[in-house]
């Protein structure tokens, strides 16, 4: 199925250039030009995904991102704009923007987050995830091993998750933290081993054997 994404930029020349450029990568496009009409659209057309400028004729980006919100709307949103300063980030994510790109930008880092999003939409369609001996369900939110049932942080159950989407895939530490904490998390650099070990503590506790692997100077891999 083909992805469609909604463009909302005032600015023409650009608006049009990133419209050409995902039209010759086989996405659906369509363009609005102002905040009003942006709106509008997102809700009526209920695309894939939301390219949104934060200065809009009419009404902000910033506005049209919570006022989605606020219904629920849970399309993923990108939010363009020149502001570069890290409150206007915490300001843009606060309303509940997905990601923020600053202009001017390279259209090969908005194609990446935009095949990025994309993929995690995609993904969060799935309910039951299961390796091996190991099932997980994120309506549910239930992890078992065996039958047995295991009890996981929020944290811990998006870490085990994540592996789930990728079995038998290394991942690296820079893909596990930018896709778990975020890619602008700037916290413990150990973090990854602790919860892995946490992880690994609770799904081993009767003697299960070790299905999170560790990639010596890599990541992690979920194998047997």
């Amino acid at each position: 199925m083909v992805a469609r994404i909604l463009i909302v930029e005032d600015e023409a020349k650009l608006a049009q250039f990133i419209e050409l450029e995902l039209q010759y990568e086989g996405y659906e496009v369509t363009i609005a030009t102002d905040g009003f009409t942006g709106l509008t659209q997102a809700r009526e057309l209920n695309p894939d995904l939301l390219i949104l400028d934060w200065m809009l004729p009419g009404i902000s980006g910033l506005e049209i991102c919570r006022r989605l919100r606020q219904t629920n709307n849970t399309i993923p949103v990108i939010l363009l704009t020149a502001k570069d300063e890290i409150s206007d980030r915490v300001e843009g994510l606060d309303a509940g923007a997905d990601d923020y790109v600053v202009k001017p930008f390279s259209i090969e880092e908005l194609f990446a987050r935009v095949r990025a999003h994309l993929r995690r939409n995609h993904e969060e369609e799935t309910d039951t995830f299961q390796f091996s001996d190991l099932k997980l369900n994120t309506s549910t939110r239930e992890v078992c091993r065996r039958d047995r049932a295991i009890e996981l942080t929020a944290k811990e159950f998006e870490l085990l998750r994540y592996l789930l989407l990728h079995p038998r895939q290394v991942l690296t530490r820079d893909q596990i933290l930018e896709r778990v904490w975020g890619y602008d998390f700037m916290g413990d650099s150990n973090i990854i081993e602790v919860y892995i070990r946490y992880l690994r503590l609770k799904l081993e506790e009767k003697g299960e054997p070790r299905i999170i692997q560790t990639v010596r100077g890599v990541g992690y891999v979920l194998r047997e």
